[in-house]
């Protein structure tokens, strides 16, 4: 029982066989709260539950949430891999209460798990409390048996918790594990309290208080229960280890590790196993719940973490990508506690060895840079921060990977330097992930929505229905009438119209009541299940309670249904032409176009992207029903729908499927995709699919654009004409075009190089037509000559002459071409470049003519500047430089 998955597994039964809700693990990219960057605790996703601005079925509620501490005001990255137990990564076993049982029950769940579930000593466990917290202090002696100097008051904030400067807050209980004597530290509260002996592995938050103001605090009507137990540290404890590392889990991936490198662990590779193994775990989840790596917010907290292991895996002596290698180990361990681990394996593998591949390519240069910039320092130093800055700026070194590379060394940065020289790059990081709106703007829609109920969306079956008016809002407050001329947002019990979700734009449309009349500009979703209606009163006064008629946009609303399916037929189209590792990173479904972002690591090809437009079109012309059913989200995902990035879903989710695979009872849905949004009969509806477009939008992630319908066919009827009109301008027909373009392509090629001998040949006839005379310049033959309207890169052909016609000297050419500027080209003959460097005779020559140099070999040089009225003086600065 004692393995991390026995470990999980038993804490979330257990929870489940004492009432509560066993709820799956929110994402790492919080969906309800944008102050934070990552999910740091299981309560993350149950906040608007305690501060009672949502509501859900169930009062109590166990997880293991996924949690990243790396980025923001929670970041342990730093001494990852140099402690027993900090990690990027980690799992929060939580039992929660939503003003359903408190303290006795809490203590009750958690002693009896420890002592009775997982066997654990119970001598060797005591507990904190807050120093006046008299009741818990009572129930743990009750519950637990605990003799009082085995209870531990406790003073300070740590055994409080508060969710900010207001809001609900409470007292703390932590459960600590003594591993024994042998080990040195002391129990909380004391001078040795930091040692690892005494270990916190659950804390127990009584949320019983609501801070009103800064010195007023008054009693919550119904008191809550959240609690927090990493799953490492329980672990380790059940498995007589004071280390995480140590940890069945962490054992094999650190395996993985050693046997991918060829390096084992003793005390000078350790610490790199390890770091390998966390990030690994970061990485990886962090991938599978949509972050990519990038320069800015989450992205580039990513890529700290994946480049930090990245440099661990050099360190052990890998020359060739390692990281990806490792995803199979991980799977293994937590792929069926975490099946998006398993859907998103070719997606993490990929993103991985991309990522690497372009590290290591700066990687050298960049720890180079690093040793000369830190050769003179010794222990005890500091790094210049300004080049700490300059390994990040220039070499995509993060600070922490400048640290991480010096500490061998005991040295440190100067990071006041380096925190000034990056302010404006955090500032705008801090922005790309804060998100928009605040906690006031939220307050109100959730509100709305415990008041009036979620909108009840009629858009799938109808264009047109009748509505309650539940409130209006103007300047983000309620107002119980609207006139004309008035900017409002208008909430209704019902309504056909489609909110902005999953990348399909809003519906557009009218809202009438009697004279009254509201034209709707936009539909977006708020407050978790309200739809909210943006437009402008036209006529009329609306209020609340008016019952009003609803009608959308229909044109609109059919061109949208066609994009929003050809985007699905677009997308089962890249994965089978590209590959499974395809993953949807964004759309756009627009009435005029689709725009699809997927992750891919390089350009599609012209034939695989005629491949993937002829196999959308396939389905088109197969004209297949498009199905929609409802089902749970875990079979759906197991039947093979695709889910759509950054959507949140619940229990029951859409559907979508449409092509057909197979006759008969083989048959089965080619394209199957989670999805809210509307769409199309039949495919055949959708008319034609036509990509105008393909482009980078970030690393590892590419764009298609596209058409359907009529706008797909008046985009071809555009190119049809464009192709007649030149082929009439060729006089040829259409399907000639490309041999006739071929051929006056060549015919072009040759008249410019006939133009051109003829350039030089007028050139070169001057001076009548006679060769040039060679000077003596210090017993050296010179020839010297000034042309007009000859290239520069003709002119070594004309030097190239003139040296093989006076067989030992040296030849100046210099050029006024026709937009000012002058050339000059000088060749010395190969018996005499032991002499003279043809280099250093052209650059004499550049001066003259304004510019700074020249280039070539010893024996034939070129150089120009803009000064071409002056190329006879060129020529004159050249006999100077050979005279000597």
């Amino acid at each position: 029982m004692s393995g991390v998955n026995d470990i999980r597994s038993t804490f979330l039964s257990y929870f489940e066989k004492n009432g509560h809700a066993a709820v799956d693990s929110s994402p790492l990219v919080p969906r309800n709260d944008p102050t934070l960057m990552f999910t740091a605790a299981g309560m993350v996703q149950f906040k608007n539950l305690f501060t009672g601005l949502e509501t859900r079925n169930y009062s109590r509620a166990t997880t293991s949430q996924k949690c990243v501490r790396a980025g923001g005001k929670h970041n342990d990255l730093d001494n990852v891999g140099y402690t027993a137990r900090h990690h990027t990564f980690f799992e929060m076993l939580g039992n929660f209460s939503f003003g359903d049982y408190f303290k006795a029950d809490a203590i009750e769940f958690a002693w009896n798990l420890l002592t009775e579930e997982y066997g654990i000593d119970a001598s060797r466990l005591l507990v904190t409390v807050y120093h006046d917290d008299d009741e818990a202090f009572d129930l743990w002696k009750k519950i637990a048996g605990l003799s009082d100097d085995r209870i531990i008051r406790i003073a300070t904030s740590d055994n409080f918790w508060a969710m900010g400067d207001t809001g609900p807050c409470g007292p703390c209980s932590e459960i600590f594990y003594d591993h024994g004597d042998h080990i040195w530290g002391g129990p909380p509260g004391s001078p040795e309290e930091d040692g690892d002996r005494f270990v916190e592995i659950w804390n127990l938050v009584f949320m019983q208080f609501e801070q009103v103001t800064v010195d007023e605090r008054v009693n919550l009507p119904k008191p809550s229960i959240d609690t927090g137990m990493g799953l490492e540290r329980i672990a380790a404890v059940l498995q007589g280890t004071h280390d995480n590392y140590e940890i069945d889990l962490f054992k094999a991936l650190i395996s993985a590790s050693e046997q991918a490198t060829g390096v084992g662990s003793d005390d000078n590779t350790r610490a790199s196993h390890r770091v390998i193994a966390d990030h690994l775990r970061a990485s990886c989840f962090l991938i599978a719940d949509g972050v990519l790596p990038g320069n800015e917010g989450r992205g580039y907290v990513l890529r700290r973490i994946m480049r930090r292991a990245m440099r661990h895996a050099s360190l052990l002596g890998a020359q060739d990508p390692l990281m990806y290698r490792l995803v199979p180990a991980l799977v293994a361990q937590m792929g069926e506690a975490f099946p998006e681990l398993r859907r998103t394996q070719s997606l993490m593998t990929e993103t991985l060895n991309l990522e690497e591949v372009r590290f290591r390519k700066t990687l050298t240069r960049g720890l180079d840079l690093l040793d000369t910039a830190s050769a003179d320092l010794k222990a005890g130093d500091a790094l210049d921060g300004r080049v700490a800055f300059k390994l990040y700026d220039t070499y995509g070194f993060p600070l922490d990977l400048t640290q991480d590379a010096l500490r061998r060394r005991d040295i440190t940065v100067d990071t006041d330097e380096y925190s000034t020289a990056m302010e404006e790059q955090k500032a705008v990081a801090r922005a790309s992930w804060a998100g928009a709106g605040g906690a006031a703007d939220d307050a109100i829609w959730f509100k709305l929505r415990e008041k009036h109920g979620a909108t009840e969306f009629l858009g799938y079956e109808t264009e047109k229905a009748e509505g309650s008016v539940l409130a209006i809002l103007q300047d983000g407050a309620e107002v119980s009438t609207a006139k004309k001329g008035d900017e409002v947002s208008v909430i209704l019990n019902q309504t056909p119209f489609y909110a902005e979700s999953g990348g399909q734009m809003g519906d557009t449309g009218t809202l009438v009541v009697g004279e009254t009349k509201l034209t709707i500009t936009d539909t977006k979703k708020r407050g978790d299940g309200l739809f909210v209606h943006m437009g402008t009163v036209d006529s009329g006064t609306l209020k609340v309670g008016d019952g009003a008629s609803l009608e959308i946009d229909h044109a609109r609303r059919s061109k949208l249904r066609s994009n929003h399916s050809a985007t699905h037929l677009v997308h089962e189209a890249l994965r089978e032409t590209l590959g499974d590792h395809v993953s949807q990173k964004g759309s756009l479904v627009a009435p005029e176009r689709l725009r699809f972002d997927f992750s891919h690591s390089k350009p599609v090809e012209t034939e695989e992207m005629r491949r993937i437009e002829a196999m959308a079109n396939e389905y088109v012309l197969q004209n297949s029903q498009v199905s929609t059913t409802l089902m749970a989200v875990d079979d759906a995902i197991e039947l093979g729908a695709q889910a759509q990035f950054g959507e949140k879903y619940g229990d029951e989710v859409r559907v979508v499927s449409m092509g057909k695979v197979g006759e008969g009872n083989e048959a089965k849905a080619w394209s199957l995709e989670l999805c809210g949004g509307t769409h199309v009969k039949n495919t055949g509806d959708i008319g034609l699919v036509t990509v105008v477009g393909e482009s980078a939008v970030s690393s590892g992630v590419r764009r298609i654009e596209a058409l359907t319908g009529q706008a797909a066919r008046e985009y071809l009827l555009q190119q049809d004409e464009l192709l007649r009109s030149t082929a009439a301008k060729l006089k040829t027909t259409p399907a000639d075009v490309p041999t006739r373009v071929a051929a006056l392509i060549d015919e072009r090629k040759k008249l410019e190089r006939e133009l051109a001998e003829a350039k030089k040949q007028l050139a070169l006839g001057v001076d009548g037509g006679t060769e040039a005379a060679a000077e003596d310049i210090g017993g050296v033959q010179f020839v010297g000559r000034v042309l007009q309207g000859v290239s520069p890169r003709d002119l070594k052909g004309l030097v190239d002459e003139e040296k093989t016609r006076i067989g030992s000297g040296v030849v100046a050419i210099a050029a006024n071409n026709e937009d000012g500027k002058g050339a000059v080209v000088v060749g010395v003959t190969k018996d005499l470049t032991d002499r003279f460097d043809a280099v250093v005779l052209v650059r004499a020559g550049s001066e003259a003519l304004g510019g700074k140099g020249g280039g070539g070999r010893p024996d034939m040089a070129q150089a120009g500047g803009p000064d071409g009225a002056n190329v006879d003086a060129a020529l004159d600065a050249v006999r100077a430089a050979l005279a000597g």
